[in-house]
């Protein structure tokens, strides 16, 4: 094996990883135009951000205990009461740190 044989798998792989990324994005793309916007499919496509999140977020409040329920449930209330992305992370991240500043 010589010294330029891992440098070039390397590549191999980083192009190919590229290349999957951006046909299941096209692919994506392709395939929506071939699905009708009925009311439904629109429903469905409002609520998909949130199933997102969701989806990401509560596996890690789950594993991570109380501080980062508390931290998840500081940032949902300054969300709903001052509809501020920017302070409702502040707020969940201070929330985060004086949980894990008392030992939670």
């Amino acid at each position: 094996m010589s010294a330029t044989e891992p440098l070039a798998l390397g590549l191999v792989t980083i192009l190919v990883m590229a290349a999957t990324n951006y046909l299941m994005r096209a692919g994506g793309f392709w395939l929506m135009a071939h699905v009708p916007l009925t009311v439904r499919v629109r429903r469905m496509l409002a609520a998909l951000p949130g199933s997102i999140v969701a989806a990401t977020v509560l596996p890690i409040v789950a594993k991570s205990g109380p501080a980062a329920f508390v931290a998840l449930a500081a940032t949902a209330a300054v969300m709903v009461v001052a509809r501020n992305e920017f302070l409702a992370v502040v707020a969940g991240v201070l929330a985060a740190a004086l949980m894990r500043s008392a030992g939670i």
